[in-house]
């Protein structure tokens, strides 16, 4: 039978809590009283053990069963309770939910998942940012996931040119996938992956990333970084992971401290509350700023600039003409374009690049010049390297 402790409180009459006990479908071998005294009268006797600490019997068990309620376990607590039971490996359930832990497949060579607690964040910066860092002297292949990315696994040998993207878009194609950004970005090999739906604790509906790692591996590179998707994590169990944080998002609500235990550094870009993130995990903890660097110079020309959020533009050698923020809204960005003069688009390669601003840049005779994040993080280059497991060393 399925051994099983149980998370009680005492709001509620102990001989009811030991009658429920008594009638779930598993071996109980334990209870832990997670708080209150309302209907507490003694020694309350509840046909287990009183457990004194919760997570040391993780080990002994395959599911936790929350028998609390309010006030004592409010749902912020109960989500940080069934992130602490996620993140070892155990089923957290309740009267109406259940969660189950992702599962992650198992990968043979040295490997760094950056994650995300979801979209526009920063994450596939800060993993250009690693990638290139590990190129340094290693050998290193990425891993992309992403919502449009290709139906089989593609490898992207070459660094992608404007007109490839755009050939790419014109057959129908995502051309501004994350996998194609990190490729033109770095100059590295990148396997463009794709996934569908997103649960609350980073797992997948379906994805074909076993499939991408699989030819990662027969490459044999000295490490591998993988890179998520939104709040989705890989399903690949990796030697370590960063998780980054942008600005308006909390890395403690919901199962986001669960994406904090299995991480090994955290990164916020824009900043946060470090603070609450250590009371979750004490982890490495980094803030960041992301600065618009274009791939190529721009000598004092009259740019227009194409983002997908805030851009820094400040440091540009650039006489700024028309910053627009609109890439992944499709109407608004066709009205920026309807009004924009420059001699050149500076683009992210980010949702309608390609399609739309790419496109109007060719039919005007406008240059296009691809835009990185870069990634300004005192301390992030020693985090990232201290990660790197010994034998992935060149």
């Amino acid at each position: 039978m399925t051994r099983a402790i149980v998370v009680i409180d005492g709001e509620h009459y102990p001989p009811v809590v030991r009658d429920a006990i008594a009638a779930l479908p598993y071996e109980v071998i334990g209870a832990w009283l997670a708080g209150g005294t309302e209907k507490l009268r003694g020694e309350a006797d509840y046909g287990v053990p009183l457990i004194p600490e919760l997570e040391p019997a993780f080990a002994d068990v395959e599911v936790v069963v929350d028998l609390s309620d309010e006030p004592v376990m409010g749902p912020r607590e109960r989500m940080v309770l069934a992130s602490r039971a996620l993140a070892a490996g155990l089923r957290y359930e309740g009267a109406d939910f259940r969660f189950e832990p992702p599962q992650y497949a198992p990968f043979p060579l040295p490997s760094i998942a950056v994650t995300g607690t979801g979209k526009r964040v920063g994450k596939t910066a800060v993993t250009g940012h690693v990638a290139r860092l590990l190129a340094r002297d290693r050998d290193v292949v990425v891993v992309s996931m992403g919502r449009g990315g290709p139906r089989e696994p593609e490898v992207a040998l070459v660094q992608p040119t404007l007109e490839s993207l755009l050939d790419l878009s014109r057959a129908g194609h995502h051309a501004a996938s994350d996998y194609l950004e990190t490729a033109a970005l770095t100059g590295l090999v990148t396997i463009g992956c794709r996934r569908a739906g997103g649960g609350l604790a980073g797992a997948v509906t379906i994805s074909n990333v076993a499939e991408g790692a699989a030819l990662a591996a027969e490459r044999d590179p000295d490490v591998v970084v993988f890179d998520g998707s939104g709040a989705a994590i890989p399903p690949v169990e990796t030697d370590a992971r960063i998780l980054v944080s942008g600005r308006g998002h909390d890395p403690t609500a919901y199962l986001n401290p669960y994406r904090v235990l299995v991480s090994d550094l955290v990164v916020l870009v824009g900043g946060g509350d470090v603070g609450a993130i250590r009371e979750v995990k004490d982890v490495p903890v980094l803030t960041a700023d992301l600065r618009l660097r274009p791939v190529a110079p721009l000598h004092g020309r009259r740019v227009a600039v194409f983002t997908t959020g805030p851009a820094v533009t400040d440091a540009l050698d650039a006489d700024v003409v028309g910053v627009s923020r609109n890439l992944a809204n499709r109407a608004q960005l066709s009205e920026d374009l309807a009004r924009t003069d420059a001699d050149v688009y500076l683009v992210e390669i980010k949702a309608a690049a390609i399609d739309l601003v790419a496109e109007a840049a060719v039919k005007r005779g406008v240059e296009v010049v691809f835009a990185e994040n870069e990634v300004l993080c005192p301390g992030l280059d020693e985090a990232v390297l201290g990660l790197v497991p010994a034998r992935a060393h060149a």
